[in-house]
């Protein structure tokens, strides 16, 4: 996906993918289809393979964004087991606890993927300040894209 949309990934870089999820679930009118959802996100995603062409070129600090849930594939449910001695969100492991790359999860992509698409560019300015929950583990993000 990189060489084939011309991407360079300079260290410093936030990497951000679009799949359509995040799509899927819009058109749904805020009545999700259980069914859709897990069929959808179950489907090949590109994050998982884009990752490990990525993380060593990011640097300090370095991001990955996706608009889907995981920003990797997971598994269908918490009963479905799981292959011996491996991590149920392997790109979580190897991203935060081995390379100290963060993940942003469910942002919406899709105006900006298509404009950056149709200026043929991939670079642009993005500025996501999370929420203040001091001892939280997680936040949602104010994200804005300036191209």
């Amino acid at each position: 996906m990189l060489e084939k949309d011309k991407v360079v990934v300079e260290k410093g870089d936030m990497v951000c993918v679009y799949t359509g999820f995040a799509d899927v679930l819009l058109e749904m009118k805020k009545k999700p289809d259980a069914e859709a959802r897990q069929r959808d996100l179950h489907r090949p995603q590109r994050p998982r393979r884009e990752a490990a062409a990525v993380d060593h070129r990011l640097g300090p600090a370095p991001c990955i964004i996706a608009d889907n849930y995981a920003v990797e594939l997971i598994q269908t449910s918490l009963t479905d087991p799981l292959p011996t001695k491996q991590p149920w969100l392997p790109l979580h492991e190897h991203c935060l606890f081995k390379n100290g790359i963060h993940l942003g999860e469910m942002f919406y992509l899709t105006e900006l993927a298509r404009w950056l698409r149709e200026h043929k560019r991939s670079r642009f300015l993005l500025t996501a300040p999370p929420l203040r929950l001091p001892g939280a583990v997680g936040s949602p993000s104010t994200a804005i894209a300036t191209v």
